[in-house]
């Protein structure tokens, strides 16, 4: 991996990354945010207490640190923070299952700039926001 991952401390930055962009699954939902200053990624976890005692939530903390320590951080686009709410079925998933359903998810997170690119095959805008969607001149 090329560069350290640090690790989101402070509930406003938690709740910042509730604006950014929702990936859902079966097992975790990401929340990633753009910061729009090219540092290096930042990632937090939630579990929250309906999903088990403590012993069954820090389970799923340390399996999570894990497969992103292991392989998936390299996933993680420069200047975005990722915010993983990991649900129950983490716990009994296979580990190698929990690294591909990461690297899946991760991987789709691209700044906007990238992202407008690869879609249009063009430069994007120097704005950065991504031209609107849906019918024209309505």
């Amino acid at each position: 991996m090329g560069f350290d991952i640090a690790r989101l401390r402070r509930r406003a930055d938690f709740l910042a990354a509730r604006r950014g962009r929702r990936l859902g699954g079966p097992f975790f939902f990401i929340e990633a945010l753009d910061r729009h200053d090219g540092a290096e990624p930042r990632f937090g976890l939630t579990v929250t207490r309906k999903v088990g005692n403590a012993v069954e939530r820090n389970r799923i903390r340390r399996r999570l640190r894990e497969a992103i320590r292991t392989s998936c951080g390299a996933d993680m686009a420069r200047g975005f923070d990722y915010v993983i709410v990991a649900r129950r079925e983490v716990l009994d998933l296979a580990f190698e299952r929990l690294r591909s359903e990461l690297h899946r998810r991760l991987s789709k997170v691209r700044p906007a700039q990238d992202a407008a690119g690869m879609a249009a095959g063009e430069d994007a805008p120097q704005d950065g926001m991504a031209p609107p969607r849906g019918r024209a001149g309505v």
